[in-house]
């Protein structure tokens, strides 16, 4: 169809009006930078990235116990909070062998415990994009003052390998977002020599044995903090079943170890239903426990689903580890100095089982471990609510969390105490939470002002007066 002269004019400045307002919009759109290299976190700059957000953690590792060597292939699937033109990875010592985003080779470098991802174009804001990572090496644990000066993350054991990472080893065995602050979901795929049993978060979807090798794929449904995957490779004696309540569990115990006296797989059930009933439904699809022979790890971790211990513990330590599903967990620190809504709440969940089980109240428990600490011990000298990286496990953030809790519930009474620690679980399923956003719950809760309580028992260097009775 022929158009007219003057149509063919109007034709043309339309063109140009439409060039320049493009041009206009391209000149406005803002510019591709890459993300931060951390969150954030005072206590562990690097920890975390900035730029998106992890959604899923498509993680595949296959391990030989003889030469100490992983091979592991991370897919992770993120979404982008910004224009990037690159973001990074955190990732400890292992090499890398390729990376891919949305299937497309990508330029990577290395800088310190960072491995910065160059796509071959940028990442819109609000894009879902895939980031494939294959990398090797021989995974080592950290050490330091931070975990009681015990070594921690991936440590080899006689027959395979005990992996508990709490608070930064995560991304010394694949390369994440680091910090609990960046959960996501997970498939967590073990391969490992004929005759080990790869255990890991969430529920078994499928295991099996070929080519001399044995084979597991586990699912975390439920978002999860890096610290608390786990792939242990052992040797053990497997039991499942339900709790009384109807919760899955899978109990996996190293069989060279000593049973004592201690029933694992009736504990973790009692208590799993127990604090279902005091702190709200239980929070993942399935509970347990990993009991693995590692001498050199002084401690058990609240690995999601399935804590892990490091040899048979006693019932105190199952009931503190199970407690974390809820306290650490499901409700996750923003930052770790808040890490007493974690371990205090898991220390006073002891008291509260004694108290359950009639053995002491935690009214006594509370009193007898003030009194056992003398007024100058350095005890009273940390801030709990800020107590810096290199102590913040030390015994106060665990035992005056707990006194903290068992003041509140002195002040506000037991109606509205044991309404606030399941309307927080709730509130905060699956997310994270700070100190302040528990203060104004409990205010909210109680109908009281608090302010006063929390600073004495959180922040003060030194031993508070006990609550009159």
């Amino acid at each position: 169809m022929a158009l007219s002269r003057s149509v063919r004019r109007s034709s043309r400045w339309l063109a140009l009006a439409t060039a320049v307002a493009s041009a206009a919009t391209i000149a406005a759109a803002p510019a591709a930078t890459p993300g931060a290299p951390g969150i954030g976190d005072p206590y562990f700059p690097g920890l975390g990235n900035g730029g998106y957000r992890p959604l899923h953690y498509d993680l595949g590792v296959s391990y030989h116990p003889d030469s100490g060597r992983l091979d592991g292939r991370t897919t992770l699937t993120a979404r982008a909070t910004q224009n990037l033109s690159a973001f990074d990875l955190d990732l400890q010592k292992l090499t890398v062998d390729r990376v891919l985003v949305d299937g497309h080779r990508a330029g990577f470098s290395r800088t310190g415990d960072e491995l910065v991802v160059r796509p071959g174009r940028p990442l819109a804001r609000g894009a879902r994009f895939k980031v494939t990572v294959v990398y090797h090496g021989v995974p080592q644990p950290l050490g330091g003052p931070i975990v009681f000066g015990s070594k921690y993350g991936w440590m080899k054991t006689k027959d395979g390998v005990f992996v508990a990472c709490e608070p930064n080893a995560a991304s010394t065995w694949f390369p994440s977002s680091d910090h609990p602050d960046e959960k996501a979901t997970y498939d967590i795929r073990i391969d490992a020599p004929k005759g080990l049993t790869g255990v890991s978060n969430g529920r078994l979807i499928s295991s099996g044995e070929s080519h001399g090798r044995s084979w597991s794929h586990w699912r975390e449904s439920r978002p999860m903090a890096p610290y608390l995957a786990t792939a242990t490779i052992g040797k053990f004696d497997v039991r499942t079943g339900t709790t009384p309540g109807g919760t899955p569990i899978y109990v996996a115990t190293d069989p060279t170890l000593p049973t004592g006296k201690v029933d694992v797989y009736g504990v973790t059930a009692a208590a799993t239903d127990y604090w279902s009933k005091v702190f709200g439904p239980y929070p993942f699809e399935e509970t347990g426990a990993i009991v693995d022979d590692m001498p050199e790890a002084g401690f058990s971790l609240e690995v999601q689903s399935k804590p892990v211990y490091s040899a048979v513990r006693n019932e105190t330590t199952i009931v503190h580890e199970l407690a974390h599903q809820w306290f650490g967990d499901s409700v996750s620190v923003k930052r770790w100095k808040d890490i007493w809504l974690n371990e205090g709440f898991a220390t006073y969940a002891q008291w509260l089982w004694a108290e359950h089980k009639g053995t002491a109240t935690a009214h006594d428990s509370f009193r007898k471990a003030y009194q056992h600490i003398p007024a100058d011990d350095p005890f009273w000298k940390i801030k709990v609510s800020d107590p810096q990286r290199d102590t913040m496990f030390s015994d106060a953030v665990y035992e005056r969390g707990a006194m903290t809790l068992q003041a509140l519930r002195e002040r506000i009474g037991d109606k509205a105490f044991f309404k606030l620690l399941p309307t927080w679980t709730a509130q905060h399923r699956y997310g994270n939470a700070d100190t302040a956003e528990f203060i104004a719950l409990a205010e909210k809760v109680s109908g009281q002002r608090l302010g006063d309580l929390f600073r004495t028992w959180l922040d003060t260097r030194s031993r508070p007066a006990l609550p009159a009775k």
